[in-house]
């Protein structure tokens, strides 16, 4: 009975050692579960803010690297976390990307981890959005441009260009209208007022894009298209700096598909271009007005793709 009773009080003492490190193993993954929870939404809000500074920067990185670095340093300062930028955002351009990084770091106070010796850790995130050429848009309108134009002149994004858009002119080599909802003036009206309502991807070269060109007297139609649209604008004439802008036009830049007796039957689409539309039309004009511009709009943008000025923007990081 006495060496029973003496195994049960050194069970006991064994049993209380246990209960003490199994409280502090309790104590110490509450203060993980605690802590780790403050870092797991201090990173996220870091990321929240990061990305949405980079996004809204890339949006732009066609205007001036200053302009990028203050609107990325407004959006922080919308979320409060423009103390937390570690170092001046990194703008780079190269042949085929540009691209916006911001670095934020933000010291978070630990609690429980202080029992542990651990007062506060560092949380930081990198984030990154470049701008590729566009490779899949919607709301393009009816007319194209041969790619053989863009690569041939440096200074088209420099000077007023005119869209021929007559029904004589859609020969080899020129500038064209296309039948993108099908053959037919009211579908060329509508597509070119409100622009077309599907979206057209050319990501994949071995299912290129195949449109027809628009045939009959179009003239008065587009006139009537031209002039709605710059109606419409709400913004000062010569401002381009909106991608919501009636004036800003998306078109669509092509190869030729078949040839005719020298007249273009059909075109395959390899890329989109955007063209500010300059004056409205009078009732004998058979050109569209304009010059081209370099935008990010809405769309996918792929890294390699033919650059016609049209992007799209993409995180990286």
């Amino acid at each position: 009975m006495i060496k029973k009773f003496k195994l049960i009080k050194d069970e006991d003492g064994v049993g209380v050692v246990w209960f003490a490190l199994s409280f502090i193993a309790v104590i110490f993954i509450a203060g993980l579960a605690i802590d780790g929870g403050r870092l797991y939404e201090t990173k996220s809000e870091l990321r929240k803010a990061a990305d949405a500074a980079v996004l809204s920067g890339a949006q732009n990185l066609t205007l001036s690297d200053s302009f990028v670095t203050d609107l990325v340093n407004q959006i922080l300062a919308a979320h409060n976390e423009q103390g937390s930028l570690k170092d001046l955002p990194q703008i780079t351009h190269q042949v085929d990307e540009s691209k916006v990084t911001v670095t934020l770091e933000r010291s978070v106070p630990l609690y429980f981890m202080k029992l542990f010796g651990f007062s506060s850790t560092p949380v930081s995130i990198t984030s990154s959005a470049a701008i590729y050429p566009l490779i899949k848009t919607t709301g393009i309108v009816p007319f194209g441009i041969d790619e053989s134009m863009i690569t041939s002149d440096p200074d088209l994004y420099n000077k007023t260009v005119e869209l021929k858009v007559d029904s004589g002119d859609e020969v080899y080599g020129n500038f064209g209208i296309e039948a993108l909802s099908g053959v037919g003036g009211k579908l060329y009206e509508d597509a070119l007022m409100y622009g077309y309502d599907s979206d057209i991807d050319v990501s994949d070269p071995n299912n290129p894009v195949i449109i027809d060109t628009q045939t009959g007297n179009v003239q008065q139609k587009t006139v009537k298209g031209v002039n709605y649209r710059i109606s419409q604008s709400p913004y000062a004439e010569g401002d381009t700096s909106h991608m919501d802008d009636p004036r800003i036009i998306t078109i669509l830049v092509y190869t030729p598909y078949k040839v005719t007796t020298n007249q273009l039957k059909s075109i395959k689409v390899i890329d989109f271009a955007y063209f500010y539309l300059d004056q409205p039309m009078s009732k004998t004009d058979s050109t569209v007005k304009g010059h081209f511009i370099r935008m990010v709009g809405k769309g996918i943008g792929k890294k390699g793709a033919f650059d016609a000025g049209a992007y799209g923007v993409k995180l990286v990081e």
